[in-house]
């Protein structure tokens, strides 16, 4: 047996809990310390709103006058926050990218041109990494926007623009573990680009172009046009139909209803399942009986051009399974039911 193998079993064999680390369970204690971290960290990013100032105002003003992208950079903990807020500046409206502050100085500081601005983020803003690379930012020209806990550092003083995101302790309770600060950093990077994509007009439909995949982007490109049953699959019969022949659409369409349109395709009326049924317990035979004659007039109805995600609000509010899409001439061009809105994930 190699040696190693027996050190550990003859471990295992006098001290179990030497190489099986006991169960362990969350105590009251446990429970008390994850809200009190919790509460720290919300006043935390509460203080921040008073450092909505000039300061902030500035570097929103750097960020929009940005012709090329922002530049996120950090290291440790602050790079990780760095990277998530370079994400979100990217998918809210302002280009940006994520560079990694220890790798600068080998050969990503590449990335920075003259048309950028760069955001810092640093808690001491003393980091070595960061006030490395800043000399060739500045040799170029490019703006510094830096976030950091220290408005005497090094950094804060090199910046274009500081923002300052001092917090009183953190919430390890060593006050060791970047925690709120960190929480501080991220809500801060939040509020820019969000205050950017305000100045911008970003919006709905420039969201949806950022997000084409997932359910963001379903919910956002997805019109009723896109989903809607058109052509042979629209259960429709002539306003001069029997109840009958209705029944026939609705059994081979399998949606439940069935339009009926005129002689110049415009819609009529509606016809049900739910109808249907009425209808039996009211007249018994429905041989002879005209569709028009029990059909509902001026149904539910929407534009093909309108977000699916709408028509599924329309849907709910009213209790309907089923909208009929029209034309702006009133022309019958599709039928839109739940099952749709669902195999397309809209909903």
């Amino acid at each position: 047996m190699p040696e190693k193998n027996a050190r550990v079993l003859s471990l295992a064999l006098v001290n179990p809990t030497a190489v099986t680390p006991s169960r362990l369970v969350a105590t009251p204690g446990a429970l008390a310390l994850a809200r009190e971290v919790l509460r720290i960290e919300a006043q935390a990013v509460a203080a921040l709103s008073d450092r909505i100032n000039a300061d902030f105002s500035s570097a929103v003003d750097l960020l929009l006058a940005c012709s090329g992208r922002v530049v996120v950079s950090g290291v440790g903990k602050s790079g990780h926050i760095a990277r998530k807020i370079a994400a979100t500046f990217a998918s809210t409206g302002t280009p940006s990218l994520f560079m990694h502050a220890a790798e600068a100085a080998h050969g990503d500081l590449g990335m920075i041109t003259r048309g950028d601005v760069v955001l810092a983020l640093s808690y001491s803003g003393e980091g070595d990494e960061l006030l490395t690379m800043l000399p060739v930012a500045k040799r170029l020209g490019t703006p510094l926007i830096a976030i950091t806990g220290n408005p005497a550092s090094a950094l804060a003083r090199l910046a274009d623009a500081h923002i300052d995101v001092h917090v009183e302790k953190e919430a390890c309770p060593l006050n060791l573990a970047p925690t709120s600060s960190t929480t501080a950093m991220l809500a801060m990077g939040d509020a820019l680009a969000i205050a950017c994509l305000d100045a911008r007009g970003f919006g709905p439909d420039d969201f949806a172009r950022a997000h084409p995949g997932g359910a963001l982007g379903r919910k956002l490109l997805t019109y009723v046009r896109d989903i809607m049953r058109t052509g042979d699959q629209i259960p429709s019969v002539g306003v001069g139909a029997t109840v009958m022949d209705a029944l026939h659409e609705i059994t081979r369409k399998q949606i439940g209803v069935t339009a009926i349109v005129d002689e110049r395709g415009e819609l009529a009326g509606l016809f049900t399942d739910g109808d249907l049924r009425r209808l039996l317990e009211k007249v018994g035979d429905i041989r002879d009986v005209k569709v028009a004659e029990v059909m509902t007039r001026n149904p539910l109805t929407i534009a093909p051009d309108v977000l699916a995600a709408e028509a599924a609000q329309v849907m709910e509010r009213h209790r309907k399974n089923v909208l009929l899409a029209i034309s702006p001439g009133h022309a019958l061009v599709g039928v839109l039911s739940m099952p749709d809105l669902l195999a397309a994930k809209v909903i």
